[in-house]
């Protein structure tokens, strides 16, 4: 969930009906678990096979912890725990995954409130039992968007190298000037990610002066450049 969770911290606890400290909630709201997974969406996927930072959640409950095989990258301490996710396992996770399992990589530093963890359970439950209300929500859920579909003006057809500075030039003929320090690149190898040989440029931070330039796999990066200056 990383520094999306900041939206989860910001949920107040006046939102749901209070509950005693460390008490689950035996019922949560699934339509209301949707709306707090959306700050776990840009780490996290409900589509099985699609791994981000983190693993894909399609069927946590009831899987054991470190097992999805397609990701590469859990800690020692998630994979050796033996844990199972259930409601209770991932309540306790949610809570404060630094303590209930130390030295795992999750940056996420929890979710106080009782309420909104038991809602945001019953939506992964019901998501991984296949409850038709749970995946009828999964459209509210953000999705990154499809990078073989990205508009003229984002696909990359020449990337010039000078000195200090990065010359993009995309599908609608323009051309951006770059710092090489606030140009980023990078890789998306799922069916998500750009066609090979044909590099998307994703905007980032709000002044429009940073960017990152994503490629099919990671040999296209060096070929794509050109070193000239004019």
């Amino acid at each position: 969930m990383g520094a999306l969770a900041i939206v989860l911290l910001g949920i107040t606890a006046g939102a749901w009906p209070a509950l005693a400290a460390g008490q689950v909630s035996s019922v949560g709201n699934i339509a209301n678990g949707a709306e707090v997974f959306r700050a776990c969406a840009g780490c996290h996927s409900l589509e099985a096979g699609r791994n981000m930072a983190g693993p894909s959640l399609a069927g946590v409950v009831g899987r054991k912890a470190g097992s999805v095989s397609s990701f590469l990258r859990y800690s020692a301490a998630l994979k050796g725990s033996g844990i199972t996710w259930t409601a209770q396992t991932i309540d306790a996770w949610l809570t404060n995954p630094a303590v209930f399992i130390p030295g795992s990589a999750m940056p996420f530093r929890g979710l106080p409130d009782p309420r909104a963890r038991a809602d945001l359970i019953a939506f992964l439950a019901g998501v991984s039992n296949k409850n038709p209300a749970a995946i009828a929500q999964i459209d509210r859920v953000p999705q990154l968007p499809r990078l073989t579909e990205a508009p003229p003006g984002q696909r990359v057809t020449a990337l010039r190298h000078c000195r200090d500075s990065y010359f993009v030039t995309t599908a609608d003929g323009q051309t951006r000037p770059f710092w090489e320090f606030d140009l980023r690149f990078k890789t998306d190898t799922s069916d998500r990610g750009p066609n090979k040989k044909q590099p998307v440029l994703v905007g980032q931070g709000m002044s429009g002066d940073r960017a990152q330039i994503v490629f099919a796999e990671p040999g296209e990066i060096s070929a794509f450049i050109n070193n000239r200056c004019e």
